[in-house]
């Protein structure tokens, strides 16, 4: 028999859980609604949740806008680029800190490891006078390699590595793989958890950025989703609805990843505990 505070604990958490998943989802939500609504609906008082007359034109306009269209591909893009780069440089890092002994390493470590906790914001002006210098501004490489390398993705991909038993890496070496060999063909094969989790993050990382893009691109040929959507909000800033379609078409391919690989990213985090 179910004693009755057991029953209240449990319907305790449910409560709370559910809670929290109204409140996270209650943003997204008006969001995506909002879109559907005409531009004096969006901000009417006394607020209105769902709209009084469902208007699907705002979705039809902005998918419709060339401008749009274009800027989420030269995203898509680069945000691919970048998340492939993002997974074989850091994976190269983690795999030569895990596995190779190499001059001033015990130095080298501990100071990338320092570089997680030094906030982005704080070295924007520096990194944007190194990419000045080298002429990148304006192009789509200054989106995508300054921030290929990331010290939380070696740091992760590298505690994997190193639950990797040894006699693997030996049993190849007396095959007569090189490093590069090893690294190819039994590193790279063994790497699918870490890889979902840092391909994703990375991607997110691109496709959320907003500040890095405003100050380093001019042409609206390279416009990020961010900033389009940024400086349509200054432009048309009366057409609210319109801009809650935009920004609910652009966080769809995130949702979409999300709930694809939602399962792996969790399971891959719990697995890859620090040692």
């Amino acid at each position: 028999m179910l004693q009755p505070r057991w029953i209240l604990t449990f319907l305790m958490k449910v409560f709370f859980s559910l809670l929290i998943v109204t409140l996270a989802l209650f943003p997204l939500a008006w969001m995506i609604i909002s879109g559907f609504k005409i531009r004096t609906e969006v901000v009417s008082t006394p607020f209105q949740f769902f709209p009084e007359v469902w208007e699907w034109q705002n979705y039809v306009q902005i998918l419709g806008d060339a401008a749009f269209l274009r800027t989420l591909a030269i995203t898509g893009v680069g945000a691919v680029i970048f998340t492939a780069g993002s997974i074989a440089v850091n994976s190269m890092a983690a795999y030569a800190f895990a596995r190779l002994e190499f001059a001033g390493k015990r130095f080298v470590w501990p100071a990338v490891l320092m570089t997680m906790f030094i906030p982005g914001m704080t070295i924007l002006l520096t990194s944007f006078i190194v990419v000045t210098d080298l002429h990148m501004l304006d192009t789509l490489a200054v989106l995508i390699i300054p921030g290929m390398a990331a010290a939380a993705h070696i740091f992760f991909v590298r505690q994997f590595y190193l639950n990797i038993p040894s006699s693997l890496e030996e049993a190849a070496v007396m095959d007569g793989c090189g490093r590069w060999g090893v690294y190819l063909r039994i590193f790279l094969p063994l790497s699918k958890a870490p890889f979902v989790v840092v391909g994703i993050t990375s991607f997110m990382a691109y496709w959320n950025n907003f500040v890095w893009p405003v100050m380093t691109i001019t042409s609206p040929d390279l416009y990020q989703v961010q900033q389009y959507l940024a400086a349509f909000r200054g432009e048309r800033a009366s057409e609210l609805g319109l801009l809650m379609a935009g920004s609910a078409c652009a966080a769809l391919p995130i949702i979409i990843l999300f709930l694809i690989f939602q399962r792996q990213i969790i399971a891959n985090i719990k697995m890859a505990g620090l040692k």
